[in-house]
């Protein structure tokens, strides 16, 4: 059975920095793509940033330069460093693990698009909070 548990998330204030953790059992992630997802109160989700099994790692524009997504494998935590909050930041964020590594692409907006067949990663934490305040 995996399982994903989100930890790090909080209320800062804008131009602060947090750093997310999702612990993972039930399987290594080195196998896995993982992603960091976030949505906020009516919006759609969106996918802010992601490794693939080979460690190559996407970010939604939105948060390059600001945001660091890195893994420990021996831990089996993925991690979300984020620097530089901005209030749009504020929303409730998700770590998600992928098996079928295959599937592409790694992050959108909305519902999963075409090229993924309509599918959405195949394991979900239950998310952790950050607010940012101006």
């Amino acid at each position: 059975q995996v399982q994903l548990v989100e930890s790090g998330g909080g209320s800062v204030q804008a131009g602060g920095s947090l750093r997310l953790s999702c612990a993972a059992s039930g399987y290594t992630y080195r196998s896995y793509c993982m992603g960091w997802f976030r949505q906020a109160p009516g919006k759609e989700r969106e996918g802010v940033a992601a490794i693939d099994s080979d460690g190559i790692i996407t970010y939604a524009d939105s948060v390059k330069g600001r945001f660091t997504i890195s893994k420990d494998s021996a831990k089996n935590t993925l991690y979300l460093q984020m620097n530089s909050l901005k209030p749009e930041d504020t929303a409730m964020y998700y770590c998600a693990a992928d098996s079928r590594t295959y599937l592409r692409p790694l992050l959108w907006v909305g519902p999963p698009p075409p090229t993924r067949g309509g599918l959405t990663y195949n394991y979900w934490g239950q998310g952790t909070q950050v607010t940012v305040s101006s």
